[in-house]
């Protein structure tokens, strides 16, 4: 996507301090969490007195610290608004992800793309005695799962790159995918196919599959994990389509528009 200028003032009458503010906060999230000024006004469009001053009071808050190099990166305290905006997200993906365990019997997870990292927020679990082991709250490297895959299709590859040379990929198992060159590939198969698949990459046993959901206001996916003796590639060519029919709902809901009939 090109940079987004937030030189221009608000068509809604909106404080123009303000959303600068919240815009150069969401080009340091882009940038992986750390930047410097110059980069940002690059990104940003804005002058670098106006960035300067807004960093300041960024950090005088707490919402960014800079860093001894001088570079800024994301403050502490948006932890505690990001844990709490996950909530509310929580409930309204709930019923969704009860249709999918429903209609598949398998494990429902939501997840997002926070920073560098993949982070559970959701999850309806199976009803078999055998369910899958991710829980709410567990962050892991997105080459690692069918969510992280999911998320990073929507990426173009050199930002694909820069992301997996931040937090570099260890394998998790022995079918982990470890270079970026073939996790590349697995991301042109995840946009041809329209999903994507954790084959015991993350965990031995289980498979996972996993559609974004389309529009959400921050990078959003959902799963289907299980046992890879039931997440055949039979039931994965059943799940595929039900996982984006529900994410399209769920875009939707998320929208607040009327949900279909």
């Amino acid at each position: 996507m090109p940079p987004t200028d937030v030189r221009r003032s608000s068509a809604s009458g909106g404080v123009q301090s303000l959303e600068r503010a919240f815009a150069l906060l969401e080009h340091m999230a882009d940038a992986g969490g750390e930047t410097g000024l110059s980069e940002l006004a690059a990104s940003s469009g804005l002058p670098l007195p106006t960035i300067h001053r807004l960093m300041r009071t960024l950090v005088a808050c707490g919402y960014v610290r800079q860093q001894p190099n001088r570079r800024y990166a994301l403050g502490p305290r948006l932890i505690r608004l990001g844990e709490s905006a996950a909530r509310p997200l929580a409930t309204w993906a709930r019923p969704h992800l009860t249709r999918l365990v429903d209609e598949t019997g398998e494990t429902a997870n939501m997840a997002l793309l926070d920073g560098d990292d993949v982070v559970y927020v959701a999850q309806v679990p199976s009803r078999h005695s055998m369910r899958m082991f991710t829980e709410v709250g567990r962050r892991v490297r997105p080459h690692t799962t069918g969510v992280g895959k999911a998320l990073l299709a929507g990426l173009p590859d050199d930002e694909v790159r820069a992301l997996l040379a931040r937090t570099g990929m260890p394998a998790a198992t022995d079918r982990t995918i470890t270079t970026p060159d073939a996790f590349l590939d697995a991301l042109r198969a995840v946009r041809a196919d329209g999903f994507a698949l954790d084959d015991n990459e993350q965990e031995i046993g289980v498979r996972c599959v996993a559609v974004t959901v389309p529009g959400s206001p921050t990078p959003a996916a959902i799963s289907v994990s299980g046992p890879a003796g039931r997440v055949t590639d039979e039931a994965t060519a059943r799940m595929a389509p039900l996982l984006r029919e529900v994410a399209l709902d769920l875009a939707t809901a998320l929208a607040g528009a009327p949900r279909r009939g």
